[in-house]
């Protein structure tokens, strides 16, 4: 299998002719909770190759935001799925037969693994699970922050199937002293300046966790090329900047890993919450790990104009960094009083749980309605946004306002 062509992913890549393509097909009051999802905010959407219309942050590299109506359910379509580039140039073109992941560094043996391989050697296993990047919702942070302004979708929810991660490091045998390991994908910086792309995981984290995946399926398909074709880093429950796409080099480290992204980028504040008084600069920093409480609502969308007296089925997603939801709740009166909402299927500890909530309003009016999550820890979302410097993990409880006429 071979990915959409060179010349059609650099026309669209190209800042000038990316217009062009939009909507082209291609086939293969009191209370402080921050702006509420919004997707009528004026942003172009664009269509790429396998993709549907999807919010368009960047195009050099891609960043493209999944529309918040795609999260009424559970699984997110592989065509519907967001899009985050970190550095130019990105893979155009992938031909699976003669792609090669090569496993080296601190181990007994070099591998250099087909896709066959991967497939007959390796037991497939599948796991459901949200990807959200770090900086999802970036955008609603006051004081604002530098960064992509991502709106609320910047994650999704996939069913991802390939080899587990420690099969593959204990085939190619993890020498005694290993500390960490580190993923490098086929997007390459177009500049020496430009640090590539790389992250890493400790050793025990891959070798404790079957669920830390190299994964070659999404919804059980091969992934979409934008997505990480022809395999990708699956860590279920961690933010998806580990989750390195266009996987070509797996490395297991004697040292610490102090390369730029780990060292310096994707931190956060070394303080209970990760936040920081707004403006101000953390003392100290750690590396971003685990997902937050997070719930939306995704039906009706914001702004929306509802009937009096007709009944109306809120709809969203709920989900955690692996624990799993055990209630979704909704405030008609914002915050006053919590209704319970409806759970759908549990599909598993790492991935978005349905909630559904019936309401037939009976009196005409704006309204402000919450949703707030907690999952089986208890732990749930803040009612006032907590901040740090660069606009990572927020959860707090969200909102839409409607009109009832």
């Amino acid at each position: 299998m071979q990915a959409p062509s060179r010349r059609v992913f650099l026309k669209m890549l190209g800042g000038a002719g990316l217009s062009s393509f939009a909507g082209r097909r291609f086939h293969p009051a009191g209370f402080l909770w921050g702006a509420p999802s919004d997707d009528s905010v004026s942003r172009p959407m664009v269509r790429y190759p396998e993709k549907t219309d999807l919010i368009l942050l960047t195009s050099r590299p891609p960043q493209l935001e999944t529309p918040m109506k795609y999260f009424d359910r559970a699984i997110t379509p592989n065509e519907a799925f967001f899009v985050r580039y970190h550095i130019t140039p990105i893979p155009t073109r992938v031909d699976a037969d003669t792609w090669r992941l090569h496993i080296g560094g601190h181990v007994e043996h070099d591998l250099r693994l087909s896709m066959n391989d991967l497939k007959t050697q390796f037991d497939k296993v599948s796991v459901t699970a949200v990807a959200q990047c770090s900086g999802n919702s970036r955008s609603r942070f006051s004081p604002r922050v530098l960064g992509g302004q991502w709106g609320d979708g910047a994650m999704g929810c996939a069913e991802w199937s390939g080899a587990r991660l420690r099969d593959v490091l204990q085939k190619a045998g993890v020498k005694e002293g290993a500390l960490q390991v580190t993923f490098n994908g086929l997007d390459t910086p177009a500049f020496s300046s430009v640090p590539d792309l790389i992250k890493s995981l400790d050793v025990s984290r891959i070798l404790n966790d079957p669920n830390v995946l190299i994964a070659y399926e999404m919804n059980g398909q091969p992934l979409p090329l934008l997505n990480g074709f022809p395999a990708r880093v699956v860590v279920p429950g961690w933010f998806a900047d580990y989750w390195i796409k266009n996987l070509e080099e797996i490395l297991v480290l004697d040292h610490p890993d102090e390369n730029f992204w780990t060292k310096t980028a994707y931190r956060i504040p070394d303080t209970p919450c990760g936040c920081v008084e707004p403006g101000t600069t953390p003392q100290h920093t750690v590396p971003i790990s685990r997902l937050k409480v997070r719930s939306f609502i995704a039906f009706p969308e914001n702004h929306a104009r509802l009937p009096r007296g007709n009944r109306v089925l809120l709809k969203g997603i709920a989900f955690d960094g692996g624990f799993g939801i055990e209630d979704v709740q909704l405030s008609l009166d914002r915050g006053m009083n919590w209704r319970r909402a409806k759970l759908g299927v549990d599909r598993g500890p790492f991935s978005f749980r349905e909630w559904s909530f019936a309401w037939s309003p009976e009196v005409a009016g704006e309204y402000r309605i919450l949703v707030r999550a907690f999952n089986r820890l208890g732990e749930s979302q803040s009612e006032i946004p907590r901040w740090n410097p660069s606009g990572y993990q927020r959860n707090v409880v969200e909102h839409i306002e409607v009109v009832v006429v």
